[in-house]
């Protein structure tokens, strides 16, 4: 390595280690944000529905009548866990259980009328939130920030430590 090489990859590290320094601690922030709003909607139903729930019902919806072993993969959690979550949205008649067409023996979560009902309230409450926030920025903008936000998110899906 010539001595300009090694000039530029010293150069290069700092401004790699000045970024970094800064993008992790606008992520500490944006954490400390998302607790603070909790992201939770507007008006009445505000924080009315924890991040589990509104997960596990958005998945139901997009995916339909799912087990549990093929939910729990698709949210990228464990099975026990997923059990665990769905059990008091069941009680509640936002989800039902259902038999498996396929093996009698077997039953598949879905969305129940009411948990789809429920869903769209907070996801409207959401959306305004969202709109609110960002009502200052150009809608490319926002664009960018959606694909790069999803970028992230699956980066940090697919971390293995």
């Amino acid at each position: 390595m010539t001595r300009e090489d090694s000039a530029q990859a010293t150069v290069q590290g700092t401004v790699d280690r000045e970024l970094h320094d800064r993008l992790q601690y606008q992520v500490a922030i944006f954490a400390r944000r998302v607790e603070q709003v909790r992201m939770g909607g507007v008006g009445d139903q505000r924080n009315s529905m924890d991040r589990a729930a509104f997960l596990l019902l958005n998945r139901l919806d997009w995916t339909g009548a799912v087990g549990v072993k093929a939910l729990a993969q698709a949210m990228g959690i464990d099975s026990s866990t997923v059990t665990r979550q769905v059990a008091p949205l069941v009680d509640c008649g936002l989800v039902e259980r259902v038999p498996n067409p396929d093996d009698g023996r077997a039953v598949l979560l879905e969305l129940s009328p009411r948990g789809r009902e429920r869903l769209e309230e907070v996801r409207v409450s959401r959306q305004l939130l969202m709109r609110q926030l960002l009502a200052e920025w150009p809608e490319p903008d926002q664009e960018q920030f959606c694909e790069l936000l999803t970028r992230f998110n699956l980066a940090m899906q697919g971390f293995k430590h």
